[in-house]
């Protein structure tokens, strides 16, 4: 539609979304993003007063057979929807956005389970549950460093690239060493450092230098000889669990609720229950992130047990029905 006959009330809008100033890729990134914020909190605010019992809020999505409907299911539905008109579509300016922020809507919901979807046990008020929170911090800090302009494994992106075998060898040789750093920062447990260091190679670089974490595979593969190093990795792991992750376990008490349900490690089989525990929880099946006892901080890597180190069913009585809830037997230990 040529902006001369656009509705004025349509440019307004498009507008204050931001295409006249950001661009058309960034205002769209702007949408997912705020999608995104905006329905994780949305969310959160339900599960916690469908937890505390509150008479005139929701309650959960049930059948008359006693199917549970997950709030991930409805991310899933509104997902598919916005791919569909993405691709179907090639929507453009206003409609690119709020497309965009449909799609984040459902990522959103989606992720806010993401703790269920993996070890399909209602783990949404306990310690493992925890990773869900990570899930939706960790695509949230992706899209944003993508709106700031950033490039994974290259950095800053430039509107003008060099062109010629030597600026391409160049380029290559730049991604191979990011990488690398990367990778070494996973290795050293430092999972938050090595998702940043993607974008900013700097932090990587930094990173791998320091310390590996106790527990981590490069720990175990160099430590174990060395007892004075791991001495002293223990002794920075303790200090940041003193500082760094209690702050950000109070973060997450404060955004996401605080689990109040026991971890499945310490649960024996038994049928699932609503995600909102003793008061039920309106659509919120798992959805967690890993326990803030052991994570890093954006230095320091998710928490230790992103990989989860529970093998035992969830208990509770979330599901009410066989077939309207997922399995609730031993969990995988998969990493994520």
């Amino acid at each position: 539609m040529p902006s001369a006959v656009m509705p004025s009330a349509v440019r307004f809008a498009v507008d204050a979304l931001g295409q006249s100033l950001l661009g058309p890729e960034r205002a769209a990134l702007a949408g997912f993003i705020l999608g995104l914020l905006l329905t994780f909190i949305g969310i959160r605010v339900n599960t916690r007063l469908i937890r505390a019992n509150v008479s005139w809020w929701f309650h959960d999505i049930e059948s008359d057979d006693g199917v549970h409907v997950h709030h991930m299911v409805i991310g899933v539905v509104l997902m598919v929807i916005a791919g569909l008109l993405l691709i179907a579509l090639l929507p453009t300016g206003l409609w690119l956005q709020l497309t965009a922020m449909l799609f984040g809507a459902g990522v959103a919901l989606t992720l806010d389970e993401f703790a269920l979807i993996l070890r399909l046990q209602d783990v949404y008020w306990t310690k493992e549950g925890r990773l869900s929170v990570d899930a939706v911090i960790v695509v949230l800090c992706v899209a944003v460093f993508f709106f700031l302009g950033l490039r994974p494994l290259v950095g800053e992106a430039t509107d003008d690239p060099e062109t010629g075998a030597a600026a391409y060898a160049f380029l290559a040789a730049v991604i191979l060493s990011n990488f690398g750093f990367a990778v070494l920062c996973f290795l050293k447990g430092k999972l938050w450092t090595g998702l940043f260091g993607m974008f900013i190679p700097i932090v990587a670089e930094v990173g791998a230098i320091r310390l590996a974490r106790p527990g981590s595979p490069w720990a175990r593969w160099r430590y174990t000889t060395r007892p004075k190093r791991l001495a002293r990795a223990q002794r920075r792991e303790d200090r940041l669990a003193a500082s760094v992750r209690s702050w950000k376990s109070a973060f997450y008490d404060l955004i996401a609720g605080k689990p109040h349900l026991p971890s499945v490690a310490l649960q024996a089989p038994g049928p699932g229950s609503d995600e909102g525990g003793p008061a039920g929880g309106s659509s919120g099946g798992p959805a967690g992130s890993p326990s803030g006892d052991s994570s890093g901080g954006p230095a320091d890597g998710f928490s230790g047990d992103l990989s989860g180190d529970s093998a035992a069913a969830c208990s509770g009585d979330r599901s009410h029905d066989p077939a309207g809830g997922f399995s609730h037997g031993p969990a995988d230990d998969s990493p994520m």
